[in-house]
């Protein structure tokens, strides 16, 4: 069974953007190493926002990245409601993005202090 998400208070609020927003550049750079280029990062849409998009050759990824204090608490950072948010805003942004012979897909980059970034690659098949 999943913690129970928390209430924050204004400042740990703070602290979890600040330390969302360091993981996305680990995610970035990390793709970056992985040959992908990074094309957009917290792209927002009425149907939700993708953190980063990436491309590598024919293949668009809209990437979530989350980012916990323990790798323990990895397991539980993604389910299938947020990815199907990052689906959704996928949907809206790919005329943007993508061109005609383009692959699609939705990927999460997974990071806590001490690891390697864990890239999941096409994480949503819904």
């Amino acid at each position: 069974m999943p913690p129970r998400p928390r209430r924050l208070t204004t400042e740990a609020r703070r602290t979890a953007e600040a330390a969302g927003r360091r993981g996305e550049r680990i995610a970035a750079w990390w793709l970056r190493l992985k040959g992908w280029s990074i094309l957009d990062r917290r792209v927002r849409t009425p149907a939700g926002e993708v953190d980063i998009v990436a491309r590598r050759g024919n293949l668009i990824a809209f990437v979530e990245v989350k980012t916990r204090r323990t790798a323990a608490e990895l397991d539980f950072a993604i389910d299938e409601r947020r990815l199907g948010r990052v689906a959704a805003a996928a949907e809206v942004l790919m005329a943007r993005y993508a061109g005609p012979g383009d692959d699609i897909r939705v990927d999460v980059i997974l990071l806590a202090p001490g690891t390697r970034p864990r890239h999941i690659e096409n994480a949503w098949t819904g």
